[in-house]
């Protein structure tokens, strides 16, 4: 466990071993695109081999999976993605969760990390998959039109919440590695939106909201509500 000026924060994953840590499901990308780089560079096609050489680049960029600290004060919910708050209001229903919620939305380019962490600590109650379209994602209507997926999550206090995985018109593979009954520590991984894209997230209605629409957050460790 740390401290930062009196606040304490855990590992809700073990740290990785590795200088640059790349998440699994992006291998197979690094690995094409690394071939690619290898076949043009010994055929002697330069400004192709440069090409793939960014592209491999990019991809691990793209993949970057690193360790994050999470504030350990139960109140807290941290943001589930890197990226840019695009929403913060209070919705009278979902579909995801029954009666009045607190909705914050995360826009995340293909810039930010990919990888979705868990908001609070609970377990999880269902896992629900739904196709859809393609849309711009930090367009409001992509939560209701694009492919999504959503992990309803039960809360300690008994309470629960959704996370809402929407992929864009970029990312076209929503990774999720829970099924209902596992648990979840607050801030621990559990899926990626391949190339960005955007979060959902419907929390109990008196969450307090620490977050606005322009601000700028990171997964696990960035505090976006208090519970009460």
């Amino acid at each position: 466990m740390a401290e930062d000026n009196g606040k304490k924060y855990d590992w809700a994953d073990a740290p990785s071993q590795s200088a640059f840590p790349i998440a699994k499901a992006g291998v197979p990308y690094i690995l094409a695109a690394a071939f690619a780089t290898a076949v043009t560079a010994l055929l002697g096609i330069v400004p192709l081999a440069l090409f793939f050489l960014v592209a491999t680049a990019c991809v691990c960029l793209f993949f970057r999976d690193p360790d994050r600290l999470i504030p350990s004060d139960k109140q807290v919910v941290v943001a589930p993605a890197d990226g840019r708050v695009v929403a913060v209001e209070s919705v009278p229903e979902s579909r995801f969760v029954s009666g009045q919620r607190l909705k914050i939305s995360i826009f995340m380019s293909v810039a930010n990390v990919h990888i979705n962490r868990s908001p609070l600590a609970g377990s999880v109650k269902n896992v629900q998959y739904y196709p859809g379209k393609f849309l711009v994602a930090s367009l409001d209507k992509a939560s209701e039109e694009n492919e999504h997926n959503a992990v309803i999550l039960s809360l300690e206090d008994g309470r629960d919440c959704a996370v809402v995985q929407i992929a864009g018109w970029v990312a076209r593979r929503i990774l999720c590695s829970v099924k209902p009954g596992d648990a979840l520590a607050k801030g621990q991984r559990f899926g990626l939106i391949s190339f960005g894209s955007r979060v959902d997230l419907f929390l109990p209605p008196d969450v307090t909201p620490k977050v606005a629409p322009g601000d700028r957050v990171r997964g696990g460790t960035s505090v976006i509500g208090i519970l009460p």
